[in-house]
């Protein structure tokens, strides 16, 4: 089987990248690239600045925060192609993922080192985190790429802002708002077909847009070992729109439904069960905007998910969540360089399963932060409090600033706290002994506190993603304490389960975990001409368990490699607008389990991307994944795509 790197081979380039990106030469890097840029002739105009969200939960220049944040926009998205939104997200520093078996299986981000469930999502200003998962996280593997024009990542802790969840970072996918109608189909390996639609447009003071996409994939088995492929198929229909009321108001709106049917592997290799996915969220908002002066955003918003499970393993099993949260946020200029950013908010969890009676959850805060802004200096500090009916009330404090050095150049450092609420599952989820009939505590812990964090970071930067040259360079560490953990109430663990009554027949939550995550991040990007790019993503990250003697203290944690590295190039040829493009994303070996010695083995896979302009609306496009047919795998015993090649059509008119 040809590859295009071996594992062993991958590991040896990891190895000399280590060498040569150390802290000394990251930063000689850097600075040879901000020489470059400044004796470089400009061979275009500068494009407007990146716009962000995430720093305050209000539109700002990337570089007026303090925070390292990342935007993807809708350009580098289309020239990536396909409906898998974690080859656009391997481009961004500090992530890596991990998929239980093809399209559809759980897909957990991890960022900077933290858990997959420490990473706040949102859609269109709603949160995705699921009150029916026993962590509450987000499943990438249920958001295709298709309609999505804008990815922000915030990293780094910052619940000032956010809340519950911001442990990790924050993301904010914004959908694609259109004048015109744009299509695309494609097809390719596994007989796999996806297809997008979409019209929108403006009409006096109205403006919107309504999409829908489908993708079914005969796919390939879920589990290692099982020659029966699993299957999986999603359509999904979303839409947005905005009405200008005049005088600074406006009213806004948007929903998405999606409906997921995909074939699982039970406890063994020849099950046959199904599970079904339907997600659902909406926004209702009101704006009011004073020149600059006032801005006020309030909106209220739903999240309701449900699956359920047919089949010889599974049979009967359902998971049904749902919050509904309404919010107030505000920025008020006090001076023209001080800003007050403030907000309130509350929302209602509940959670059932076939075993679980309905419970329910609220949690209401408050926030303020001030920021002070010129041309050259930028800092914000702000406190926020929150009150949930199951541990209480939680402070939590973030702050950070930047400067410009020199014209593009600037030096930032951030101090971010963050937490995370007990999921209803950890807190309350019950069981049915089948032999007696009775109802026992299977493993909720109502005496649970919110895990938390402290974060710090220092970085330089130049530019930004969409210049002629971008760089920049960041050292972080995030402590966290209070983790969730499941524990079995054995002889190992009986002073946990005694601290924390209740009839545990198996296990229980309970906070005892601690952990570190600490290392370094570089990115870069050269744009010499228009026609030509390329760009490089490299991330050190060092998580491991510091919970006072636990068994695997010092250990790593499971599933994050220490290094990863992206790189991708972009040429649009004088041929007939041809543009070519190539991606090689290299990643270490990683520990599958903190139980257990088993390790994933590091890869280094590549894609080839192409795509022609047939006419000025039309485009001719295809890809090959994973050239050399690299086995690898993301989680231990699950299977991952070989060598994959997908041609399709783009239209817009």
């Amino acid at each position: 089987m040809s590859r295009v790197l071996s594992p062993r081979t991958a590991s040896f380039v990891l190895r000399g990248l280590v060498v040569s990106l150390r802290l000394n030469s990251v930063f000689s890097s850097f600075a040879s690239l901000v020489a470059l840029a400044a004796a470089a002739p400009v061979a275009h105009a500068e494009e407007a600045p990146l716009i962000t969200v995430v720093a305050t939960g209000f539109s700002q220049p990337v570089d007026a925060s303090g925070q390292a944040i990342s935007v993807i926009t809708a350009d580098e998205i289309a020239a990536i192609q396909g409906p898998d939104i974690t080859r656009v997200l391997e481009r961004l520093p500090g992530v890596v993922y991990s998929r239980n078996g093809g399209p559809g299986g759980f897909t957990g981000l991890r960022v900077r080192g933290a858990e997959a469930e420490q990473l706040l999502v949102l859609v269109d200003g709603v949160r995705m985190d699921d009150p029916s998962q026993p962590s509450g996280g987000t499943n990438f593997g249920n958001l295709l790429a298709g309609n999505i024009e804008k990815i922000e990542l915030l990293r780094g802790s910052n619940s000032v802002v956010w809340g519950s969840q911001a442990i990790g970072g924050v993301m904010a996918l914004t959908t694609r708002q259109l004048q015109g109608v744009a299509a695309s189909a494609e097809y390719g390996a596994y007989d796999t077909f996806t297809g997008t639609a979409a019209a929108g447009g403006t009409a006096g003071a109205f403006s919107g847009t309504l999409g829908a996409g489908y993708m079914h994939s005969r796919s390939f088995s879920e589990i290692a070992g099982d020659p029966e492929p699993d299957g999986y198929r999603q359509w999904e229909l979303a839409g947005k729109g905005r009405v200008d009321l005049g005088q600074g108001w406006a009213l806004s709106a948007n929903a998405r439904y999606a409906d997921s049917r995909r074939a699982v592997d039970g406890f063994g290799v020849t099950s046959n069960d199904v599970q079904y996915t339907a997600d659902a969220s909406g926004r209702l908002g009101v704006a009011y905007r004073d020149a600059g002066k006032l801005e006020l955003d309030a909106g209220a918003s739903v999240y309701d998910i449900r699956r359920r499970y047919e089949g010889s393993d599974y049979a009967g099993l359902f998971f049904k969540g749902r919050t509904v949260r309404a919010e107030l946020a505000g920025r008020w200029t006090l001076m023209p360089s001080v800003a007050l950013v403030f907000g309130a908010d509350s929302d209602w969890s509940q959670f059932r399963d076939n075993a679980t009676a309905r419970k329910t959850a609220r949690q209401s805060s408050g926030h303020a932060l001030l920021a002070y802004d010129t041309d050259r200096v930028n800092l914000a500090a702000g406190l926020r409090y929150d009150d949930n009916d199951s541990f209480g009330g939680h402070w939590t404090f973030g702050a950070n600033g930047g400067v410009e050095l020199v014209p593009g150049l600037r030096a930032r450092a951030s101090y971010g706290e963050g937490f995370k609420s007990p999921t209803l599952y950890q807190l309350h989820a019950w069981g049915v002994d089948s032999s007696s009939g009775t109802t026992y505590t299977f493993s909720g812990n109502a005496n649970l506190k919110p895990e938390t964090s402290r974060s710090y970071e220092a970085g330089l930067e130049y530019g930004d993603r969409k210049g002629k040259v971008h760089a920049s360079a960041t050292l972080f560490r995030r402590d966290s304490v209070n983790l969730i953990t499941y524990v079995s109430c054995d002889s190992s663990s009986a002073g946990i389960c005694a601290a924390n009554p209740g009839d545990w027949t198996f296990g229980t939550y309970a906070n005892i975990g601690k952990a570190r995550a600490e290392g370094y991040e570089f990115e870069a990007g050269v744009r010499p001409v228009p026609q030509l790019a390329f760009q490089a993503q490299y991330s050190f990250v060092k998580s491991y368990n510091r919970t006072a003697g636990d068994w695997f203290e010092g250990r790593d944690l499971a599933r994050r490699p220490r290094h990863a590295l992206t790189l991708s190039g972009d040429w649009t040829t004088p041929l007939h607008g041809l543009a070519l493009g190539a991606d090689l994303r290299v990643v270490s070996a990683s520990f599958d389990s903190q139980f257990s010695n088993l390790k994933l083995k590091g890869y280094a896979i590549g894609t080839l991307r192409a795509a022609l302009p047939v006419t000025q609306k039309v485009e001719l496009y295809g890809r090959v994944e994973n050239v050399g047919d690299v086995h690898y795998q993301t989680a231990s015993g699950y299977n991952t795509a070989g060598r994959s090649a997908y041609v399709g059509v783009k239209a817009r008119f």
